[in-house]
């Protein structure tokens, strides 16, 4: 058995059965391998970013790491822009990134690099395997790395060599610790701020926004009247009818600073402080009142749900949990526009279904028209860097294929990873991809009079704009083989819409709006 096999065999024992992928002539014993070793299925992308996306939208729904295969150095730097999404999503990835046989290192062959160099800002473990006799065992532990703590992205690079030699077989499974208890002290920190009489924010994040957990931080915020929100940012939700109604801190600055305005203590829980995305001119960093205290119950790889439970008996937590009521938006007339799309969405939500944000204008509106659907989960874009939309929802379609996902997905940034509706086309996913076709980067162009740069001319306008020429969205998911339509007015949106929920596989709706 050589070194990939015995890779191959030890990740599958490990859990992981899934492999993104976008391989070169350095992972052909890996590629090789997978054809030997049944149990790993394995999904081809067309680049990299979308490989790194799709394991992320993959991981959130699973519970479980997908490993990527990847290229050398370019291959990897192509997949770091997601890869960064998922380190700040807490998601688990194994990267196996390919390079070349130790003995040809020395002689700087064209596509040498420093794999560890471009690994480690994306990564929060990395190796590289010495020989053939190690790789099983850092692959075990490469897994056992992903699912440490909050989880995080392990990053495994495979010299050429190292997977065609003979190895010693595959290794066994790595225990995982347990996440750690919160203190008695914690617990009687954040128990003193609720029970203080001043405004106080309970600021859930990561595992706190599951259903079970969200119902008990409902309960403790009820019973001392405290503010229950998620951060802007966040990596999975359980939201709609049925479950507890929550707010997000605002991504505007100045709308954050009024929002939170009047809070004058905060309980993070698997949160951090909240700051705003940028610095601009005259306006804070931080977004919660100056001299605000800040207590932090527990941090994302603790035991999350544990510390809300003693927390609530430590309060007697008895009032019930706000949970949302079952309120569909009534079908839009009249103009096409993002707000009456985000309405045709919530309208028409199948039960069970899983929501892709990034739409970013349209963002607010979306989640507003959805919050009494029919209970789903919400993944949407984490650390900033755009082009996750359409991969995200790949990969969230692989780990769920019976429910239907939804790509709520900004024109500007699904230019990035577009290549993901060929992955969709190729394995069948039932996704509805929702693009938001405004033809400019418009968030861009309040963040140009938000920095303080007035009076842009020309020049600086049309880095903004998408037109000359027109993006044709159908056309581009033709070619990626998804059928496709241009909504034109509200009623052909909601017949698009409805046509595609009802329907097994890939569809494409492009919204000008």
């Amino acid at each position: 058995m050589n070194g990939a096999e015995s890779l191959v065999r030890t990740l599958i024992a490990s859990g992981i059965d899934t492999c993104f992928a976008n391989p070169g002539t350095s992972e052909m014993h890996f590629v090789a391998a997978l054809d030997r070793v049944p149990g790993m299925r394995c999904v081809l992308g067309l680049f990299e970013g979308v490989v790194s996306g799709a394991a992320d939208g993959y991981a959130r729904m699973a519970d479980k790491p997908a490993a990527t295969l990847l290229h050398l150095g370019p291959g990897l730097g192509n997949a770091l822009a997601n890869l960064h999404n998922a380190r700040k999503a807490n998601t688990p990835i194994v990267n196996i990134v390919g390079d070349h046989a130790t003995h040809h290192a020395v002689y700087d062959a064209p596509l040498s690099s420093d794999v560890e160099g471009v690994a480690r800002p994306m990564s929060d473990w990395v190796r590289t395997s010495k020989d053939a006799r190690a790789v099983a065992r850092d692959g075990a532990e490469a897994v056992a790395a992903a699912l440490s703590g909050a989880g995080g992205v392990a990053t495994l690079i495979l010299p050429a060599d190292t997977a065609w030699n003979e190895s010693d077989g595959p290794a066994p499974r790595l225990a995982l610790p347990t996440r750690p208890k919160v203190s008695d002290e914690a617990l009687k920190e954040a128990a003193t701020a609720l029970r203080s009489g001043e405004p106080t924010l309970l600021l859930v994040g990561g595992r706190a926004l599951r259903a079970r957990p969200l119902e008990l931080a409902s309960r403790i915020a009820q019973t001392h009247g405290a503010r229950l929100m998620a951060p802007t940012s966040n990596a999975r939700i359980a939201r709609g009818a049925g479950r507890v109604a929550l707010e997000r801190v605002f991504y505007p600055v100045t709308d954050a600073l009024a929002q939170l305005g009047e809070v004058r203590r905060v309980v993070l829980v698997g949160a951090q402080e909240p700051v705003a995305f940028f610095a601009y001119p005259g306006k804070p960093s931080l977004v919660l009142p100056p001299d605000c205290p800040v207590h932090r119950l527990a941090a994302p790889q603790d035991d999350i749900e544990d510390a809300l439970e003693r927390l609530a008996d430590l309060i007697g937590a008895g009032a019930p949990p706000v949970l949302q009521a079952p309120a569909r938006p009534a079908l839009p007339t009249g103009a096409l526009s993002a707000e009456a799309a985000a309405a045709v969405v919530g309208a028409l939500l199948p039960e069970d279904a899983i929501l892709i944000d990034e739409s970013i204008n349209a963002a607010g509106f979306c989640y507003r028209h959805t919050a009494g659907a029919p209970a789903h989960d919400w993944l949407q874009l984490t650390g900033g860097s755009i082009g996750i939309g359409l991969p995200l929802a790949t990969g969230a379609a692989v780990a769920c294929p019976e429910r239907r996902t939804v790509a709520l997905q900004a024109d500007g940034s699904g230019m990035y990873t577009l290549q993901a509706l060929w992955t969709q086309a190729r394995e069948n996913l039932n996704v509805t991809n929702i693009i938001f076709a405004n033809r400019a980067y418009q968030s861009l162009e309040t963040e140009l009079f938000n920095v303080g740069a007035l009076n842009p001319g020309r020049t600086a306008l049309d880095m903004l704009d998408l037109r000359r020429p027109d993006l044709d969205w159908v056309k581009l998911a033709g070619g990626m083989g998804v059928e496709a339509a241009r909504a034109d007015s509200v009623e052909r949106l909601i017949e698009l819409v409805g046509t595609s929920f009802s329907q097994p596989g890939p569809f494409l709706i492009e919204v000008p709006c």
